[in-house]
Order: structure tokens, then C-alpha cells, then sequence
């Protein structure tokens, strides 16, 4: 079950759910399986502190765990609020396509909150002690970091300012403050722009799933970026951020700040132009026959995370080959 929870959120029953570990349990309740985003971004903040000549693999390892641990907290308060506003109800979306802890009656509210008080608790512990041994910067990354967390789900989310908030937690935050932590305090604004190209991903990874729930969350009064923008538009800006993304790492590798094993990413466009002959029809009405119905009411978030996780795979492997050549001289960047 820790495999599974890692990578698909798991449709149990509640009897299933009674026999369970409390760390599947665990697993489960967070959707871990959205983890391997925030990983990733960690490593490429690892990475290029790595080729700057400052690292620390004790800090590297806090910063993966205290991030993962704030990514799960958010995940935990995101469906404590939903149920406290009634957003989860009468089978609303996020109720169906996995269990919701609360709104399924997996966890008393006691334990629930036992479970988020624990997982926050982790991660403010190792960003006070990161702010300790690295001073004020990370201070600030920390008290950012927080204000995300808490106020994510309201009212960010609901005011259409979710996607915005990934972009800078997914970047400059989680990218730019890992590099800056395990580099003992550095800054380099060419890693803030970076970690914006990887950003992206992720936050095409959420217009899919506003997108997949843009009818449910219009009735609710949850006025996500697709609300506010319909689904044929929201369904073409997540293309074009995958094709920016291309666009930015082409430009970067032309320019001399990347290497050229970076251009490794153009191995995913198969895969891109399959996720996007899916984005540019509009979303089913009914659960699709097939494959394309697996996980439903799952639909283009899926599509949107199969795509993304492989290209942020080749993106971080392009830029471990480009960090080794690096460091062995064959490969020299303007930066």
C-alpha cells in the first residue's frame, strides 16, 4: 500500500481502510502520490546549489523532508476547510475520485487534526532549524511558505489565485529556497528564473484538476482560474505553458545557461502531444469506456500529471547530466 499511495491516490472502502498501517493511512490522507512534484523540485534546488560549489547534503535532506512535510500539511488543511465550508458534500468531486478522510468518516475529527498537528509540526521544527544555521533569508522563505499553506485553500483558491500561488511555491519558494538553504544562504536570481521554467509543470498539473471540477466548483461558489476563465480557455493555457516550457529551455541552451544534455526534455514531446490531443477537446460529460475513463471523474488532471511527471523526470535527470559535465569541465555556461 505505501507503493501504491506513492503513486495513484487509492479508492478504498472504510473496512479496507480499518486494516491498514498508520503510515498508508498517512499516505493516503496527504495524496502522496502528488509528492514526487515537490521531490523534484527539491533536487533542483539541490542540484544547482551542488554546482555552485556550496552543498550540504545534511541541509539538502532536511529541506526534501520539511518541504514534503509542508506540502502534506497543505493537502490535509486543504480537506479540512473544504469540509468545514460543506465544499465536500453531496458527493462533490474531491469526495469522489479518492477518499476524502473526513467526509468518508475515515478519521474522527480528533485524529485528523492529530495527523495534520504532527505532519505540521515536522516541518516547522526543521524550518526553525533551518532559519537557525542560515539565517535570516530563510526566515522569510519560511514565513512565505507558511502564508501559502495556511491561506492556499481560502481564499486564494477560491478567488482564482491558486494557480499564481504555484508558481511561486513550486519556484521560487520550493526550488529557490532549497538552493538557497543547502547553499548555506546564497541567492542567485538565474535560479529563481529556473526554477519558474519547472513551476510551470505543476501548476498545469492544477489547471487540469480546476478544470476537471469547473462545473462542480461554479456551483459552490469556488471561483478557481477555469472558473473564471471556462474550460476551453483554461483547457488551451495549460498547452501553452507545456509549450513555453520547451520554449524557455530551448532559449536557455541557446544562450549558454543551460548545457546542451538539457535539450534531453525533447524526448517528452511524444508525450506532450498525447496530453494535448486530449486538452484541446472539452472534457467528457460521462466517464469515458477504457482506459481513458481509469480513475474517473479523473480525466485531464490525470493526463496533465502522466505528462508532467515524465517530462520533470527528464528535465531533472538533463540537468543531473549538465551539473556532472559541469563539474568535470567538458561543459562551460555563461552563468
Amino acid at each position: 500500500m505505501w507503493i501504491k499511495a506513492l503513486r495513484v491516490i487509492p479508492q478504498i472502502t472504510k473496512n479496507e481502510w480499518n486494516t491498514l498501517d498508520v503510515i498508508s493511512r498517512w499516505l493516503i490522507a496527504t495524496r502522496a502520490a502528488v509528492f514526487i512534484m515537490t521531490s523534484i523540485a527539491a533536487a533542483i534546488g539541490g542540484l544547482l546549489a551542488y554546482r555552485s560549489g556550496y552543498f550540504s547534503l545534511n541541509l539538502f535532506l532536511l529541506t526534501l523532508v520539511g518541504i514534503v512535510m509542508a506540502h502534506a500539511s497543505n493537502n490535509l488543511l486543504n480537506d479540512l476547510v473544504d469540509h468545514k465550508r460543506g465544499i465536500d458534500k453531496d458527493n462533490y468531486y474531491r469526495s469522489l475520485y479518492g477518499p476524502q478522510p473526513l467526509e468518508h468518516g475515515l478519521l474522527s475529527m480528533k485524529s485528523f487534526l492529530t495527523y495534520l498537528f504532527i505532519t505540521l509540526g515536522i516541518a516547522l521544527v526543521i524550518g526553525i532549524y533551518l532559519v537557525a544555521v542560515t539565517g535570516m533569508g530563510a526566515f522569510w522563505i519560511l514565513c512565505a511558505g507558511l502564508f501559502f499553506l495556511l491561506f492556499y485553500t481560502w481564499p486564494l483558491k477560491y478567488y482564482g489565485l491558486g494557480e499564481p500561488s504555484v508558481i511561486l511555491v513550486w519556484g521560487p519558494l520550493m526550488v529557490g529556497g532549497t538552493y538557497f538553504v543547502v547553499s548555506g544562504g546564497k541567492w542567485d536570481n538565474w535560479v529563481v528564473l529556473l526554477s519558474l521554467v519547472y513551476a510551470l509543470g505543476p501548476t498545469t498539473v492544477l489547471f487540469g484538476k480546476h478544470t476537471d471540477k469547473l462545473l462542480e466548483d461554479k456551483k459552490k461558489g469556488v471561483h478557481t482560474f477555469p472558473v473564471v476563465i471556462g474550460q476551453r480557455a483554461a483547457r488551451y493555457a495549460t498547452i501553452a505553458l507545456w509549450v513555453l516550457q520547451y520554449i524557455f529551455i530551448i532559449a536557455l541552451v541557446l544562450t549558454g545557461r543551460l548545457g546542451p544534455a538539457m535539450l534531453i526534455v525533447l524526448l517528452a514531446i511524444p508525450k506532450l502531444l498525447w496530453a494535448s490531443k486530449i486538452f484541446m477537446k472539452p472534457r467528457p460529460i460521462s466517464k469515458p469506456e477504457g482506459e481513458a475513463g481509469e480513475g474517473w471523474p479523473l480525466y485531464l488532471v490525470s493526463h496533465a500529471f502522466i505528462y508532467n511527471r515524465i517530462f520533470g523526470m527528464l528535465f531533472l535527470l538533463g540537468l543531473i547530466t549538465d551539473v556532472v559535465l559541469y563539474k568535470l569541465g567538458f561543459v562551460w555556461h555563461l552563468m
